[in-house]
């Protein structure tokens, strides 16, 4: 066995980094490479002496405690972005952890900040998650439904991470449905057979870096001579000022974790003046909060669990408790979205986005009318989507109802359905791990009675974007747009250019 984590997620060149190392081997050899349309090693170290540590039955909430192994600074050319830290020991085990490397100063005018509490959330390395006891899944003690009633509500940054998070190989699958289902028949999940066939955790692909949706936005964009500089979650939690100077902030793919600070961070950056991206979906549903190296999230049991924190709790970010649902600053909310294309939620659905303004600056040059298709040639919309109420206007468009934070000036420009939870009672038996619906539609339609539910799980996917005080916000509703993206699929590289363009990102 060999496995590691380091001192710190993020850090500056010149800064050291510790790493904490356990093998069955007597040294190792450490890699460091920059992940983006290339791969391109920064550093190697060899014979870094090792032993084997203990692993505390509590590491996923308490961490693991071994010592420190080795000290690498990050260097002085050392260009913003995520690095791969990859060992490997002579008996030629592997493991790989990372460090996001933040710029000395701004070099570019956009961030994007990587979705680090989300891969956090999904980390089962030890055992346990905020989904679930993993741990027992993978050894078989238990099935994936039975595991989820196992979840922690604290996990710690002191152990590795499970490694289909963070090496998963290429060719990992959209999270979706195969094809269209057939009458009568339970829809086919490549994902699923791809993450059996690796040993890969059942909840690994919803998170991580490489060969994922970050990666794959990244590496469009370096193809497409378009500057990032990186910052991680935790950043925007202990120094916000990492987002001064940024003429847009993005968020891409499955940024679903957000702190208090954090939110305020970015509530502040676009009252302020700023330009907020957003190629995500399911964008900070859970808030989450840092303690030390912990982070605690009770989710669904937040409020019950601590009743007395108020604003500090943790739970859905659009909890009246909070009174500062995630549509304030997005526009749209994982409650009123949902899923498209996955088990049986809209499982025949086309995966495209309708058009409903066709004159919106962001389908600018894309030669897209009224009633025109985003996205079916990929499909761009799968796995998760965020939405808001709608309504139809007199001359055919739709306009968004204020509800939920929702802003009433949102402008809609594409919807599609999206289904927030398979329906029960049905012929076929449930796909999805079920979502806490009694709390989610209390929180969406203020009770939780069966009327509730119902209504809640017919939502739609939206693209939107609206101004809020002095800055803008894009929304392309989706966690799919940076895979549409990679595949080149048909108007998804213009309006993600037009967005960019608009928002300053591009010079």
């Amino acid at each position: 066995m060999i496995a590691a984590y380091t001192s710190v997620l993020s850090a500056r060149p010149g800064d050291p980094v510790d790493i904490h190392l356990s093998s069955s081997g007597e040294v190792c050899r450490l890699e460091i490479a920059r992940l983006g349309r290339e791969r391109g090693v920064v550093l190697e170290v060899k014979n870094i002496a090792t032993v084997e540590h203990a692993v505390p039955a509590d590491a996923d909430t308490m961490g693991c405690g071994w010592p420190v192994t080795a000290t690498f600074t990050v260097g002085a050319g050392w260009e913003s972005g995520y690095y791969e830290l990859r060992f490997e020991n002579e008996l030629g085990e592997t493991t790989c952890h990372f460090v996001c490397v933040l710029p000395s100063a701004r070099t570019q005018r956009a961030l994007l900040v990587l979705a680090t509490n989300t891969y956090q959330a999904y980390n089962w390395w030890g055992g346990r998650s905020t989904y679930g006891d993993i741990g027992a899944v993978m050894d078989g003690r238990l099935g994936l439904f039975e595991a989820l009633d196992q979840a922690v509500g604290i996990v710690s940054q002191e152990r590795p991470f499970a490694q289909g998070i963070l090496n998963a190989p290429e060719g990992v699958p959209k999270l979706m449905n195969g094809g269209l289902r057939g009458a009568g028949e339970l829809p086919d999940m490549p994902s699923r057979r791809f993450t059996a066939e690796h040993g890969l955790g059942p909840l690994d692909n919803p998170a991580g870096f490489k060969n994922k949706w970050e990666h794959k936005f990244v590496a469009w964009c370096e193809e497409h001579g378009i500057g990032l500089d990186y910052a991680t979650d935790r950043d925007l939690n202990d120094r916000p000022h990492v987002l001064d100077g940024y003429a847009c902030v993005l968020v891409v793919g499955h940024s679903e974790y957000w702190s208090g600070p954090q939110r305020q961070a970015l509530d502040d950056y676009v009252d302020q003046g700023g330009n907020l991206a957003v190629f995500s979906g399911n964008t900070s549903y859970w808030k989450v909060r840092w303690d030390g190296s912990r982070m605690v999230c009770h989710k669904s049991r937040g409020i019950d669990r601590e009743p007395d924190l108020a604003s500090a709790a943790t739970g859905l970010w659009s909890h009246p408790q909070f009174a500062r649902p995630e549509a304030a600053l997005l526009g749209l909310t994982f409650l009123l979205g949902g899923y498209h294309r996955l088990g049986m939620c809209v499982a025949r659905g086309t995966g495209s986005y309708t058009v409903y303004d066709e004159t919106h600056w962001a389908l600018e040059g894309c030669d897209l009318f009224y009633g025109d298709q985003i996205g079916g040639d990929s499909p761009l919309l799968a796995y998760e989507n965020d939405g808001c109420l709608l309504q139809f206007n007199t001359d055919g468009r739709l306009s968004a109802v204020p509800h939920l934070g929702v802003p009433a000036d949102l402008a809609v420009i594409a919807m599609a359905p999206a289904v927030f939870a398979e329906e029960p009672g049905t012929a076929y038996p449930p796909i999805l791990a079920p979502e806490k619906l009694e709390l989610a539609a209390l929180v969406a339609h203020g009770h939780s009675e069966a009327g509730a539910q119902d209504r809640l799980r017919r939502g739609h996917a939206v693209m939107a974007s609206f101004r809020r005080e002095k800055g803008e916000v894009f929304n392309a509703g989706t966690t799919e747009w940076a895979s549409a993206l990679a595949s080149g699929l048909s108007f998804v590289p213009r309006i993600t250019l037009n967005v960019l363009q608009r928002f300053g990102a591009v010079g």
